[in-house]
């Protein structure tokens, strides 16, 4: 089993429903959820000008390899509505793929660890809640420290325990 850390999000329509569609989607075709953090409302980062997140970050384990860990969560987005169509822009939902394991994969389609995570204050916030002494494998950092040290001025905001 591995274990892996996503972080959900919602600024769509009906966001705490999507959320909460997508947890009972991810407990049935991915693992068990080990641990969830509260729901975060957020200022959306990258493309500013677009209604605030809910967030969440979600600890869990997994049979499913990385690839098969992104298609299923891809699958998910789709089946909840999900339209690509701006990068950084307004969606029913996103579930990023931050850790898995301590491994650091670079694929053309996924890399992992997150390439932004330490970056993004609606990220660490929720991450810190479920996992705050997991060691970044790359920076070397724990979650706790990243969050401490984030450049990410945007504010984030508990909703809900």
């Amino acid at each position: 089993m591995s274990n892996v850390f996503l972080l959900l999000g919602s600024n769509e329509g009906d966001r705490h429903r999507w959320i909460q569609s997508a947890l009972e989607e991810l407990q049935s075709s991915v693992g068990n959820i080990t641990a969830q953090s509260p729901l975060y409302q957020t200022a959306a980062w990258g493309v500013e000008d677009q209604p605030d997140f809910l967030n969440m970050a979600v600890a869990m384990t997994t049979r499913l390899s990385p690839t098969q860990l992104l298609e299923n969560t891809q699958a998910i987005e789709q089946h909840l509505g999900r339209q690509r169509t701006e990068k950084w822009g307004q969606r029913t939902l996103d579930i990023d793929i931050l850790f898995y394991d301590s491994d650091i994969i670079r694929l053309p389609q996924l890399v992992i660890p997150h390439p932004y995570v330490q970056e993004r204050r609606f990220a660490l916030a929720p991450l810190e809640q479920v996992a705050p002494h997991f060691v970044h494998p790359v920076l070397k950092k724990t979650i706790k420290q990243l969050l401490l040290e984030c450049p990410d001025p945007l504010p984030v905001t508990v909703v809900s325990g």
